[in-house]
């Protein structure tokens, strides 16, 4: 049998003290599979004293992640601390050139410094893993690196945010207002108590461009997605959704189009009978849109320590499995250097059907001036409600329009033209209407 696998963990949160449990507990399982050892024989984190549920007192500990990354102690470093820069860039690169194979759950390093970090791996003939970055324990990453050869990719989308889509679902079915869910989802876990990172957007920004990098061979361009979060999702709008046979969700997008790689994270209304539609809470799901395959859809959990915990141990079991003078393949599916540069689609340019919400006052002539903007912009619609507003706004009324497929850039036009025109009551709603299988 080979020698051992020497595995360092950096971080021992829930999702690193999961890994070593796991480790531990499945030993004899993971050692028939990988045909060798894997021992956990360093690691580091914050506080030494503190019980993590896990005995790791057989392994060597190091108050300093950049210190242990460079130890002749393991083989495989595993970064589990967070964050695009300190010490989890330090050690991630130094275990690199160290010639240290490195698995890594950390989507905020890899969206900022994926591509050089790749190059490093590379010029130094190890693995760079990163399957617990995006989308929990679904093998995302494994199935576009590794299962798609010869497949051109058209688009890909998903459900990439446990906490937006648990928020929506719950919204959905329980009549609640944003505020409500937040507050639950907080205090279940599932929100952090600063949710701007996941209810913005940002979260599955990340996500997105690691997929984008690999789906079209481009380099990461995180601060070139268009973004929006669903803060401003009202009830409203979950119950015009659900009434034209729709249902919100939170999507990341990456396509391509004539005028470069369109990526865009919005709520988006998707159709009720669509796969994706039907999941729900905090599962994810990922579908891939190709030449040869045509569309292949993945779902399961994720977030959460085991989910996680599930891809950083199927990412060092690859390695394990791996023997030396075997040529790895590149991180990104191509070689980092020829990574092409990333030509961003303007957004404005995107065309796709639209839900728009308008809250107006109650007078003769709005119906008729909202129809004329529509039509100046050439935006066919294929249909127009109006429901009266009770209450206190009696003198109100929504307006309900969904749009045949137009261009974002008319739809603003048409919308801002509204506006000026001094219809409005409230701040009006779009939201895209995304093709979904």
């Amino acid at each position: 049998m080979a020698e051992a696998l020497r595995v360092g963990i950096a971080g021992l949160g829930t999702v690193g003290a999961s890994v070593a449990r796991v480790l531990h507990d499945k030993a004899a399982e993971l050692t028939r599979q990988c045909g060798r050892d894997i021992v956990v024989s360093a690691v580091s984190a914050r506080d030494p004293k503190r019980d993590r549920g896990v005995d790791v007192s057989s392994a060597k500990w190091f108050d300093d992640p950049v210190k242990m990354a460079q130890t002749a102690d393991i083989d495989v470093f595993v970064e589990l601390i967070g964050g695009d820069e300190g010490p989890a860039r330090l050690s991630v690169k130094a275990a690199l050139e160290a010639g240290r194979h490195v698995v890594t759950a950390n989507k905020a390093l890899l969206a900022k410094h994926g591509v050089a970090l790749a190059e490093i791996a590379e010029k130094k003939g190890v693995l760079l893993n990163y399957e617990a970055a995006v989308a929990g324990g679904i093998p995302v990453i494994k199935t576009m690196r590794e299962a798609m050869a010869g497949n051109s990719v058209t688009r890909v989308f998903g459900i990439l945010n446990g906490t937006c889509n648990y928020i929506l679902t719950r919204m959905e079915a329980e009549g609640v207002s944003f505020d409500v869910v937040l507050k639950d989802a907080q205090r279940l876990g599932y929100a952090e108590a600063d949710p701007t990172f996941d209810i913005e957007g940002h979260d599955t920004a990340h996500k997105l461009s690691i997929l984008t990098s690999l789906a079209f061979g481009t380099k990461i361009a995180a601060n070139d997605i268009y973004m929006e979060g669903i803060s401003n999702i009202t009830q409203a709008d979950i119950r015009a959704a659900g009434d034209l046979g729709y249902r919100i969700k939170l999507l990341g997008v990456a396509q391509r189009t004539e005028s470069g790689i369109e990526q865009r994270v919005h709520p988006t209304m998707v159709p009720t009978a669509s796969v994706i539609a039907q999941v729900h809470g905090v599962t994810n799901a990922v579908a891939i849109e190709t030449d040869i395959l045509g569309e292949l859809l993945l779902s399961g959990p994720g977030a959460g320590g085991n989910a996680t915990a599930s891809a950083v141990i199927g990412d060092v079991a690859d390695i394990a499995k791996s023997r030396p003078g075997f040529q790895h393949g590149p991180v990104f599916g191509r070689p980092a250097k020829e990574l092409k540069p990333y030509k961003k689609a303007q957004m404005r340019s995107h065309a796709g059907g639209y839900f728009i919400r308008l809250t107006v006052h109650d007078r003769i002539g709005v119906f008729a001036a909202i129809a004329k903007r529509m039509a100046d912009n050439d935006i066919s619609l294929e249909s127009i409600v109006q429901h009266a507003v009770s209450g206190e706004a009696a003198a109100q009324k929504t307006v309900i329009l969904v749009t045949h497929e137009t261009t974002e850039a008319a739809v603003r036009k048409a919308v801002d033209g509204i506006t000026r025109d001094g219809h409005l009551t409230d701040k009006p709603q779009v939201i895209r209407i995304e093709r979904a299988g």
